[in-house]
């Protein structure tokens, strides 16, 4: 008996999902594998979405690469951490030339976060994006201030939602009106893009 091949569409579904599953088995797989994770290692890990807003951990501020990037120490070990839900215009990128307000808005994070300052990083549903860079809401340890919402309330930033990280997009865009409505920062020097 001669067996009937698959329909082309089916054929060419099979290869991106096999290749899905196997990515997604070897993740789960080769996430314990060989390493002795600590408490704050294991916390930065991408959750489910049932674990949004879990905690990252406490990390101690290296320097400020712009308005929407840091880089931290966590248990002695540097990473950098990009401010989830918020996008200030580009400083540093070499591909790109610096945008209106750039500077302003890495001057204001690093105005917030000083060297040396003790933070709380608060992830949502994914730990990490494209880029390897933790992704984190930051709050200050000192005084709880929730670093990404002040950069959109002063006027140094403005929404970016990427879901599934979404834990704050209200918060976020009820900031950017207000600040938008005031005209200060970005939105009193930059002209409409």
């Amino acid at each position: 008996m001669k067996a009937t091949p698959l329909p082309r569409r089916v054929r060419l579904l099979v290869i991106p999902i096999t290749l899905i599953v196997g990515f997604l088995l070897s993740n789960v797989l080769s996430d314990d594998a060989g390493e002795t994770p600590t408490a704050t290692t294991s916390a930065l890990r991408a959750g489910t979405p049932e674990q949004a807003g879990a905690e990252a951990g406490m990390a101690e501020v290296v320097r400020v690469v712009d308005g929407d990037t840091i880089v931290v120490r966590i248990d002695g070990q540097e990473e950098k951490v990009r401010l989830i839900g918020i996008n200030t215009p580009e400083s540093v990128d070499p591909r790109k030339p610096v945008e209106c307000f750039g500077k302003d808005a890495s001057k204001h994070a690093a105005e917030l976060l000083p060297e040396g300052t003790a933070v709380r990083l608060v992830r949502d549903v994914e730990a990490r994006d494209r880029y390897q860079r933790l992704l984190a809401y930051v709050y200050r340890a000192d005084d709880g201030l929730f670093v990404n919402l002040a950069q959109v309330t002063d006027g140094f930033a403005e929404p970016a939602t990427y879901p599934p990280n979404v834990a704050h997009v209200d918060e976020f865009a009820a900031a950017a009106r207000t600040a938008r409505d005031r005209n200060i920062g970005l939105w009193a020097a930059c002209p409409a893009s």
